[in-house]
């Protein structure tokens, strides 16, 4: 039986990314900071999972002679880009994408339980739960974030967390992700992936995911079906969902 939806956030959720760049970028001039952080040099660093491990990534390898002075700074850096990022999802500026909130109400009216799994860190995920699901009206039972995991995605960690928090088997449940490494971090874990192609993973062969579609798409707006299963009208919704995963666990016994 399903019992449990775990989402990935950043380009599943919502097409968050952007803003995080925005935030960076505002962060490194608030500090003083002669970087400019564009979407497509922004796109090669999201291969490194994690804004605090984006950062030291670029630090290191492109400012290795002012790393050792740029260290020390990292932290300061990192909160000012999260409250900058805070402040740009409170502006109202970042909305759920096509079929996320139509599928969530559906589960939850069905009983299902619903987790976040996500590299990036706690106050990110609070700020879009509650601009996107006002009057404390949070969908999600469980919320494993980055700061949590021990290692972050395409390690397994955060979706073995959200599993154990849930109190659910990987093949009671289903995960959605956007990206290479987050489909692993969830194949990983034992989970069947749905995966959403999003703005910063255009470039990504989404393989591993049981189906691949642009978005999970809406009544009269269906999505376009990139690869695997291929859903009815071209929206996914928990029933063709339950027909999907009943079909692929009566294959495994």
């Amino acid at each position: 039986m399903l019992k449990a939806l775990i989402f990935d956030v950043d380009g599943t959720l919502a097409e968050t990314e952007d803003l995080h760049r925005q935030a960076f970028n505002g962060a490194f001039a608030d500090l003083g900071l002669p970087w400019i952080w564009t979407p497509a040099f922004y796109s090669d660093l999201l291969r490194v999972m994690g804004g605090k491990e984006r950062l030291a990534h670029y630090i290191e390898t492109f400012h290795a002679e002012e790393a050792a002075a740029l260290r020390p700074r990292m932290v300061e850096i990192h909160d000012r880009k999260t409250r900058l990022y805070g402040e740009l999802v409170e502006s109202g500026r970042l909305s759920l994408r096509p079929g996320i909130g139509r599928l969530i109400a559906e589960a939850r009216a069905a009983g299902l339980t619903l987790a976040v799994a996500t590299t990036t860190s706690r106050p990110n995920v609070d700020r879009l739960i509650a601009v996107n699901f006002p009057k404390g009206d949070a969908p999600f039972d469980v919320i494993a974030s980055g700061d949590e995991a021990a290692r972050k995605k395409p390690a397994p960690d955060v979706f073995d967390l959200a599993l154990a928090r849930l109190g659910v088997a990987p093949s009671e449940a289903i995960a959605f992700e956007d990206s290479v490494a987050g489909i692993r971090s969830a194949l990983d874990a034992g989970l069947p992936v749905l995966a959403t192609r999003s703005l910063y993973t255009e470039s990504h062969r989404l393989e591993g995911a049981f189906s691949a579609v642009s978005d999970l798409g809406e009544p009269g707006a269906p999505h376009g079906h990139l690869s695997g299963h291929v859903w009815p009208g071209g929206v996914v919704t928990l029933a063709a969902l339950r027909d999907w995963h009943t079909t692929a666990t009566r294959g495994q016994t």
